[in-house]
């Protein structure tokens, strides 16, 4: 695909077409390098991105049950010594 480099302000700049954005998983920033003369963006990697969904998904197919169903138990130092 060929574009044109355009001035934007001081800089100079190119568009990117709302299909390739969401193709390369591009958010607000992307990661810039300059190598053998050419330039590469990446997506941010962000990491835990998309778990707050996973657990949501999880919740509603109630699938988020504790793996361990056994609580601490007071021991007796906790029973009998410890104070507040």
């Amino acid at each position: 695909m060929l574009t044109k480099i355009v001035p934007i302000g001081n800089s100079r700049g190119i568009r990117i077409p709302k299909a390739m954005l969401e193709h390369c998983g591009f958010g607000e920033e992307v990661e810039l390098e300059a190598k053998n003369g050419a330039l590469i963006l990446r997506p941010v990697n962000t990491p835990r991105a998309g778990w707050a969904d996973a657990f949501g998904d999880m919740a509603a197919a109630k699938d988020d049950a504790m793996v361990h169903e056994d609580t601490p138990t007071a021991t007796q130092f906790d029973a009998e010594e410890w104070q507040w």
